[in-house]
C-alpha cells in the first residue's frame, strides 16, 4: 500500500540524547525551547483520487523567493524562511520568524516529475500524482531453449560496434 506520511525532522534529537545521558535532563532542554519559538508551519496530507495533496500553511511569504519544494531520497521536502523585515522594538511579539523544513515520506515509485506545487491565499498545495496508486510490477519474459541463441547475439554485438566505428562519415 502506498502512503504519504508526515515526518518531523529533529536535527537535535541525537545530540539531545547524548547531552541528557552525560549531564542529566536539565542540560538538554535548550533545543526543545528553541523549537517552541521557531516558525514551524502546519501541514496536512489529504487524498484526491490516486493523488496525495500536501497543504502547508505559510501565510505572508513570497513563495517564489522564500519557499522551495524538493524531492530527495524518497522524501518530499518543503523548506523556506520567514524573514523579520520590520526592525525596531516591539511591545509584544507573537509572530514567529526563521527557517523551516518539513519532510514527508513518499512511496518508492514517486519521482520529482510527479510533484507540482501551487501557492494561493497563504497555503502551499503540493500535489503528488499517483501517490496512492499501487506500483505495477513488471513481467519479464523467459525464453526456454538452449544457450546458443544468446551466445550468438553476444558474439555479434562487438562486430556491429566495430563496423559503426570504422564506417567513414560523409560531410
Amino acid at each position: 500500500m502506498s502512503t504519504v506520511s508526515l515526518w518531523r525532522r529533529d536535527p537535535f534529537a541525537e545530540f539531545d540524547a547524548v547531552v541528557r545521558q552525560a549531564f542529566g535532563p536539565a542540560f538538554a532542554q535548550a533545543p526543545a525551547a528553541a523549537q517552541r519559538r521557531a516558525f514551524v508551519p502546519s501541514a496536512e496530507v489529504t487524498r484526491d483520487g490516486q493523488d496525495a495533496v500536501v497543504a502547508v500553511e505559510v501565510p505572508g511569504l513570497d513563495a517564489a523567493k522564500d519557499v522551495a519544494v524538493e524531492v530527495e531520497r524518497g522524501r518530499l521536502i518543503v523548506r523556506g524562511e520567514r524573514r523579520d523585515e520590520t526592525g525596531g522594538d516591539r511591545g509584544r511579539r507573537e509572530i514567529r520568524y526563521g527557517s523551516f523544513r518539513r519532510e514527508f515520506v513518499l512511496p518508492e515509485h514517486v519521482t520529482a516529475d510527479a510533484v507540482s506545487a501551487v501557492y494561493d491565499a497563504g497555503v502551499l498545495r503540493v500535489r503528488v500524482a499517483d501517490a496512492f496508486a499501487e506500483a505495477r510490477p513488471g513481467r519479464v519474459a523467459i525464453t526456454v531453449g538452449t544457450a546458443a541463441p544468446v551466445e550468438a547475439a553476444v558474439s555479434a554485438a562487438p562486430a556491429e560496434v566495430e563496423a559503426e566505428v570504422e564506417a567513414p562519415k560523409e560531410a
